[in-house]
């Protein structure tokens, strides 16, 4: 598949031209929005990039395709997975197109062999991906197992905080929000925000605008149930003379705080 060419891309289901939707479904090029992503065939999409799978498993796809996108990218991911095992895995991984990768993210969120900090290891290049969509579908993928498992996660992504790329750190604070996009609420975080101080202490002064509104957003998070603790920490963090993206993250951090 070429590379993607350079396009601003519609921001409604409706102002997608045909053609550019058509592309899209048959794994030719990739999504340039969230209307784009959320639009794709992605029934007709699997048949076009793994034409050997059962007929059963299309069943699967075909029915899940009628539900929400997060039910239809685990089912997908997980009927993937049965069908062509480890190696769909790298199979889909490496595909140019965006979505295939993000089915790739599923897979590693159902394989049942690993424990968590594998996971994270088989996770971390797509939280990597160039692409916003598949940053996204990484952490939804795998957000059930580091919910499940608090204190194996934040030690984990704990040491994502000091990598250099930057996606990789927004990972470490988004994979784990109290009120994840999509996803299920973290009550541990809602009642002891505190925990995650391992992750969000070393991103305080990020310079990566990209960080730094993840950190907030998980600070505003918190703050909905702990707003004391917010209020307490954001004082803490700009004692003396702060960095600017300091000050950045707690005037996000403390925009619904009265």
């Amino acid at each position: 598949m070429s590379p993607p060419r350079p396009r601003k891309g519609a921001t409604r289901a409706a102002d997608i031209p045909p053609d550019v939707l058509d592309a899209l479904s048959r794994g030719e090029m990739q999504t340039a929005t969230l209307a784009e992503c959320m639009a794709i065939d992605q029934a007709r999409l699997l048949r076009a990039v793994f034409p050997e799978l059962s007929a059963d498993a299309l069943a699967t796809a075909d029915a899940a395709c009628k539900l929400g996108i997060l039910k239809r990218m685990s089912t997908i991911g997980a009927l993937l997975l049965e069908e062509l095992g480890t190696a769909g895995i790298e199979r889909s991984r490496t595909h140019g197109a965006d979505m295939v990768r993000g089915w790739a993210c599923f897979m590693i969120g159902a394989h049942p062999e690993l424990d968590l900090p594998a996971r994270l290891v088989a996770i971390r290049p797509l939280a990597d991906d160039s692409h916003f969509g598949v940053r996204e579908w990484s952490w939804m993928a795998v957000r059930p197992h580091l919910a499940r498992e608090l204190d194996v996660a934040i030690a984990v992504l704990a040491t994502w905080t000091s990598s250099r790329a930057e996606f990789i750190r927004r990972f470490a604070s988004e994979a784990l929000r109290p009120r994840g996009v999509w996803s299920a609420h973290i009550p541990e975080f809602q009642r002891e925000p505190g925990r995650a101080l391992p992750i969000l202490s070393p991103l305080r002064a990020d310079p990566s605008t990209y960080v730094q509104d993840s950190v907030a957003n998980w600070l505003n998070d918190a703050a909905k149930t702990q707003p004391s603790w917010v209020r307490d920490l954001c004082a803490q963090w700009q004692r003396g003379d702060p960095a600017d993206a300091t000050r950045r993250i707690c005037k996000r951090a403390s925009r619904n705080l009265r």
